[in-house]
């Protein structure tokens, strides 16, 4: 059954659970944190509108059994760097099964689209007759602006028609004829694209990022540490820096940082506060100058680690693994969610 629902959050933690054919871990980097997502899912099409307001780092992993493509909608006002690279308006991404890393700025309006493989396989033979993408290092694709435009036209379209009258998709005839246009055009849209070629720089730097990522996901809850990091996988710090700049956007000692303050939030969160103490929550993870810890936490998430541990216990629950996941409890579908900080 066809379905939409718009939905808001203020926090980073619930809106992970909320990304259908992705597994993705959100680190803002500022406290003020916002994001707004149209989704409609058809009978084959999921389709999905993002606007964040907030400079942030992800990680992402497509789900296994469906191709998904993301690209910069016409109102973008941010800059947008996928594994690295930085991405422009026209281009196409399309996502793989390993972990990818996103940096933003705030500003961000995101488009993306989503299909089990086997369609899009049976759409392309009969569209074009012939396979794509089979040889393809990198996944960043610009096609040619008229079919860029028209898919844009038609994405915009029906995340407006979600967020305006949702019982549309309801309509059998206009659902197919939306859908059959949608993934027509797609097929079109990638089958034109000239693939953006990758140096063998870029190569050994997506190599390098690829085996910090095994090392994180191998050790998804306790503290890390660069010298550790460094030693497990093979790699000098002084490469690792710049690896991480080009990906994060970031060196990794703040990026561990970062992680490590997210993993306390994590588990204040969690925590009953009869039987846990921010002290020992904050040590667990390699902080020991609680004073500073502190101003830095407030920094980031707005509140202090004791009013975190109060908080009533979220409807979401973490589990170990990277990239982080976490099941929503419920999403009412076509309703309005907020969950604020």
């Amino acid at each position: 059954m066809a379905w939409s629902r718009v939905l808001t959050f203020t926090d980073p933690l619930p809106c992970q659970a909320a990304f259908p054919y992705s597994y993705i871990e959100v680190l803002p980097t500022t406290k003020e944190f916002r994001i707004e997502m149209i989704q409609v899912a058809m009978s084959r099409l999921w389709l999905q509108h993002t606007r964040l307001s907030s400079p942030t780092v992800s990680t992402a992993t497509s789900k296994p059994g469906r191709l998904s493509i993301g690209f910069l909608s016409e109102s973008n006002l941010s800059l947008y760097h996928h594994c690295g690279i930085e991405v422009t308006p026209g281009d196409i991404i399309v996502n793989t099964l390993e972990a990818e890393h996103r940096r933003c700025d705030p500003g961000l309006d995101y488009g993306s689209m989503s299909i089990p493989t086997d369609e899009f396989d049976n759409a392309v033979e009969a569209i074009i007759g012939c396979e794509l993408m089979e040889d393809s290092e990198r996944r960043i694709f610009h096609p040619h602006p008229q079919l860029m435009s028209r898919l844009l036209k038609l994405h915009r379209a029906i995340g407006q028609l979600a967020h305006d009258t949702p019982d549309i998709f309801q309509l059998p005839e206009v659902l197919r004829a939306l859908e059959n246009e949608l993934v027509h055009v797609m097929v079109r849209w990638l089958a034109d694209a000239v693939d953006a070629k990758t140096s063998t720089h870029g190569r050994r730097h997506d190599a390098i990022i690829a085996r910090f990522e095994e090392f994180l996901e191998a050790n998804p809850d306790r503290p890390l540490y660069l010298a550790e990091i460094c030693a497990a996988i093979g790699v000098a710090e002084r490469t690792l820096r710049a690896c991480c700049e080009e990906h994060l956007g970031m060196g990794p000692i703040r990026f561990l940082t970062l992680r490590r303050m997210h993993l306390v939030r994590h588990s204040l969160l969690r925590a009953d506060p009869s039987k846990s103490t921010v002290t020992r929550i904050v040590t667990d993870q390699g902080f020991w100058e609680l004073g500073r810890f502190s101003v830095a936490y407030r920094a980031l998430f707005g509140e202090s680690p004791s009013e975190t541990l109060q908080r009533p216990s979220e409807q979401f629950e973490v589990h170990p693994g990277r990239p982080l996941l976490i099941s929503a409890k419920d999403f009412t579908k076509g309703d309005a969610i907020c969950c604020d900080a």
